[in-house]
């Protein structure tokens, strides 16, 4: 019988559906095991080749651990809000939902096809009501709850209320934006909307002005990773920094507990790294400095208060309030230009920034420890998000200093005895520390760094601004609070309206507020989000619904917030709800979460490290705050899969000042006589670099009459390894593969190619392998052409089972460290020993059936049935290896004459060198090689080698 792939595939996907196979429900007689998949956004284009990687690689470890006997939970849905969908459907006026489903119908046939074990049945949508209800839920418990830094955690904002009402803000240590001081009495002679703006600065979603990345043609705010070089990644729009009220969440207030935490999971080091360095932590010190002739002062917050002996000039991020309050008037104009030009730079752009900008203020601040005063400049390189906003420049010991220093002619003062002060060398290292020569007598009397380390020096310093009353010693994190607006139509409803121009919850029990329906998606013609043109989006205080925002009386008909929140709202928590996706009760059940607690594992790409995973931590610590989620970490194991890079194909076309002439190509090899020009060609009309011509010529229009020079009558293209792009014709479908090849040789291949998280290039020229494998696998049950099924109870040879027991040794190991593709391997190697060694023993081969059902499923449920099992292949046991059978009762040991390897020899592994030696040289094959020579001595490698060593 031969290998149907096709039949196989189709039947076993319907018996699937029809058993349920792949349901789960928790079941406390078993060890869970929850894989999940980073949350797909179903784009127009579908799946190519690259996407499911991780897919397949999840899926064959939940595979492998349903067989190890865990409850598996391995679900997925759509992050189903997005951009493309809102710009596709200002193009088209098509509604955007319309275009996701189509979207989400495309992926759900394609995912299908290739056989993963999803629960369907638990499938979430961010844009289905009933899952947004949760998202709009968990926001509203962050506006009512506020950060304690003392308990390091969240608490009920009325608890923050009960405490302003008995002491006001005294001693109060809690997250918030700013310093407000006021007693209790005050505060119970506020009026509410006066409460309300207070409780604003503690909420832990709050609003806020801050600095954003405005796109004006696309009339909303961007994240930094929708912004390349200056523009929208979408469209390509301009891009300008602008301070905008936004609603924002309070992600820094857990920093501590975000870097904590990386210390709790099984991460690779470079995403714990790279999210160590997005939080950002560094000790150090605040300290004032009074701008000279002015009542005006600002802090700065520095690492190294011990170099104050060393700054030079300060510098304020473009953003800071001060930068109005310190220009002066002779260079208000310089200054406004220079304000006009960092607009257009993102924060990112300015990051990377290798040139050196900036503006004076005109005004100098006095230096507290000198008494010196010093410029006040202004540049991009410092942020205001980081810090306070502005810096004391220490050039001597800073790289970016030194560069602005350098650039504009600044003093440089070296701080440590033998500093090497050059644009190689700016690190304080450890060494003796001496005052400023240039401030002369600190102005502090008595205070000198002379003589002490960098360590004592640093240590001297905090403890005398804090003495003096001039700073404070500080913890300070580079993660800013999450930008949570977006002036866009396709997102999550924030449950919000207006009341006396402050923000009031919709209640609780009349979620889900739902997205209205509008007829055109832009912003509306005075600059409001595209909510704005909603005629029904008004908030009725009695009678608890939307209604239309004509009735609007500010009395008991209220507007409604016109944003929407971002698309990090959505996948925030969704493996929470995949739990208990159809509770109408909770986003999840105490029961539910008790059993499933996290993620064991979580596959996705590390493009992710900086801002789902860091929003995805802080969201779930809040609920674990709520007692919500019983894990304070929601993925305990990451594994973050590599790129399918494209392998492009070109065909060369011979250049030619004759463009009515058809167009004329030449091949490969033969291409160096001419003047060529390469072009991409679709690599789905090639074949091992052969190309189809008719194919290519009905591919355009322009190429239907093109000639071509041929090599043995074929067209060979050219290759290279590109990003698997549309642009480069280098897209391959999987949809392709499965029908040439099948759904396992796609799974297979996929995995063969390399590491898991490694990347790899496309090569549809070696997938002809992996569909051989699966063939001659087939082989080993059915005679071939036939249907003899071969599996019988005789007795198991020794070398079978040698040749299974180390397969299945081999195969446990790799998948557990995801080591597909040395699986692979190794299966290619049992399969074709067994194939030589005749094996017909069935307990074997129903072994071999259960090794191979995580990677190559369909075709294991197929034999699983033809052996006779009941039920389905998933549901088996994995096999475990046995020692006895890995033991090794020969060695092959390699012979050389004076180093040339010339033949091999099997002896039995306890055979003793003397032995050995003397077969070897008594044995006839090495005559030839002895004759005419003397046997200076015998070398034996253990197991490995003999080498006769011969002189004349």
């Amino acid at each position: 019988m031969e290998y149907n792939f096709r039949e196989i595939e189709k039947k076993w996907h319907q018996k699937w559906v029809e058993n349920k196979t792949y349901k789960v429900t928790e079941d406390e007689n078993k060890k869970k095991f929850y894989v999940l998949n980073m949350f797909p956004y179903p784009s127009g284009a579908g799946l190519h080749v690259g996407h499911p990687l991780g897919y397949i690689a999840s899926d064959i470890y939940a595979r492998y651990k349903r067989l190890n006997g865990y409850n598996v939970l391995n679900p997925m849905g759509y992050d189903a809000y997005g951009l493309p969908a809102e710009q596709y459907a200002i193009q088209t006026g098509q509604h955007p939902e319309v275009t996701t489903v189509a979207n989400i119908n495309r992926y759900r046939e394609q995912l299908d096809k290739i056989g993963f074990s999803f629960d369907w049945d638990r499938e979430v949508r961010t844009c289905d009501p009933k899952y947004y209800h949760w998202t709009q839920w968990a926001f509203q418990k962050m506006f009512n709850s506020f950060f304690c830094n003392g308990c390091q955690k969240a608490q009920p904002i009325e608890k923050l209320i009960k405490r302003f009402e008995e002491k006001g803000s005294e001693g109060l240590n809690v997250a918030q934006n700013e310093q407000i001081d006021f007693t209790a009495e005050e505060w119970n002679s506020y009026d509410d909307v006066k409460k309300q703006q207070i409780l604003m600065n503690y909420r832990i979603a709050y609003l806020g002005e801050t600095m954003v990345n405005w796109c004006p043609g696309l009339g909303t705010v961007l994240a930094n990773d929708e912004v390349v070089n200056g523009v929208s990644e979408r469209g390509g729009y301009p891009v300008i920094q602008k301070k905008m009220q936004q609603w924002c969440l309070r992600t820094s207030a857990y920093s501590q507990r975000l870097l904590d935490g990386l210390e709790t999971i099984q991460w690779s080091d470079s995403i714990k790294e790279t999210q160590k360095n997005w939080i950002g932590r560094s000790e150090g010190t605040e300290v004032v400095f009074s701008v000279k002739d002015s009542d005006v002062k600002f802090t700065i917050f520095t690492t190294r208060a011990d170099t104050m002996f060393g700054v030079t000039f300060m510098v304020l991020a473009p953003e800071s309030e001060y930068v109005q309050q310190v220009t002066t008037a002779e260079q208000k104009e310089e200054v406004e230009k220079y304000l006009d030009y960092v607009k257009k730079r993102t924060e990112l752009d300015r990051m990377a920034n290798h040139s050196v900008t900036g503006v004076f203020s005109g005004s100098y601040a006095i230096n507290p420890f000198t008494g010196e005063a010093i410029p006040v400049w202004i540049s991009e390189y410092v942020l205001a998000g980081y810090g306070t906003g502005a810096i004391m420049a220490v050039p001597a010991h800073d790289s970016r200093d030194y560069a602005f220093a350098k650039h504009f002619n600044l003093p440089i003062i070296p701080l440590i005895e033998g500093a090497d002060v050059s644009e190689e060398s700016f690190d304080a290292k450890e060494g003796i520390v001496t005052n400023s020569p240039v401030a002369g007598k600190s102005s502090m009397d008595g205070f000198s760094l002379n003589g002490l380390t960098v360590k004592e020096a640093i240590a001297a310093t905090k403890k005398f601004v804090t003495e003096k009353g001039i700073g404070r010693v500080k913890v300070n994190y580079r993660l800013r609070d999450a930008i949570f607006s977006r002036q866009r139509y396709w997102g999550e409803p924030f449950p919000v309206y207006y009341k006396d121009g402050m923000p009031q919850m919709v209640p609780e029990e009349c979620l889900p507020l739902e997205l209205p329906e509008i007829e055109t998606y832009k912003p509306t013609e005075t600059g409001e989000p595209p909510l704005g043109r909603a005629k029904k989006w008004a908030w009725d205080t009695e009678k608890k619904e939307v209604v239309d925002k004509s009735l609007v009386d500010n009395k008991t008909v209220f507007p409604l917030e016109l944003n929407t929140m971002p698309g990090f709202a959505g996948s925030s928590a969704y493996y929470l709800r995949y739990m208990d996706p159809h509770n109408d009760e909770a986003l999840v059940s105490k029961e539910a979460d008790e059993y499933w607690q996290n993620v064991d594992l979580y596959v996705g790409g590390c493009e992710h490290a900086t801002g789902h995973l860091i929003y995805s931590r802080f969201w779930n610590k809040f609920l674990f705050d709520l007692g919500v989620s019983c894990k304070e970490e929601p993925f305990q194991k990451l594994v973050n899969q590599g790129m399918i890079q494209g392998r492009s194909n070109f065909v060369y076309r011979i250049n030619s000042d004759d463009h009515d002439k058809a167009p004329v190509f030449v091949s490969l090899n033969l291409k160096k006589d001419y003047d060529v020009t390469p072009i991409h060609v679709d690599v789905n009309i090639v074949s091992n670099d052969v190309l189809d011509i008719e194919a290519f010529k009905a591919w355009r229009p322009e190429y239907q009459n093109a000639e071509f020079i041929l090599e043995d009558g074929k067209y060979i293209c050219g290759w290279a390894i590109e990003k698997m792009s549309k642009s480069m014709f280098n897209v391959v479908n999987p949809d392709m593969i499965v029908e040439k090849y099948g759904a396992d040789t796609l799974r297979l291949y996929e995995m063969f190619l390399g590491p898991v998280e490694a990347s790899k290039p496309w090569d549809t020229n070696g997938i002809d392998g992996c569909h051989r494998f699966l063939k001659k696998f087939w082989g080993l049950f059915y005679e071939n052409r036939t249907d003899n099924f071969l599996p019988c109870d005789e007795a198991a040879k020794p070398e079978s089972l040698k040749s299974v027991h180390k397969l299945i040794k081999k195969v446990s190991e790799d998948i557990e460290k995801f080591s597909y593709n040395t699986s692979i391997s190794a299966f290619m190697i049992a399969v074709n020993e067994l194939g030589q060694q005749k094996c017909r023993n069935k307990e074997l081969l129903t072994d071999l059936v259960i090794l191979i059902a995580p990677f190559a499923p369909h075709i294991a449920e197929e034999l699983w049935a033809a052996l006779g099992e009941q039920g389905s292949v998933c549901d088996a046991a994995w096999p475990k290896y046995d020692e006895q059978y890995l033991k090794e009762n020969d060695m092959q040991l390699t012979i050389s004459f004076n180093g040339k390897a010339r033949f091999q020899m099997t002896f039995p592994v306890d055979t003793p060198n003397e032995e050995i030696q003397k077969q070897v040289l008594a044995d006839e094959k090495s005559q030839k090689y002895l004759e005419g020579f003397n046997v200076l001595k015998v070398i034996i490698v253990p197991k490995k080698i003999v080498n006769v060593v011969l002189k004349k």
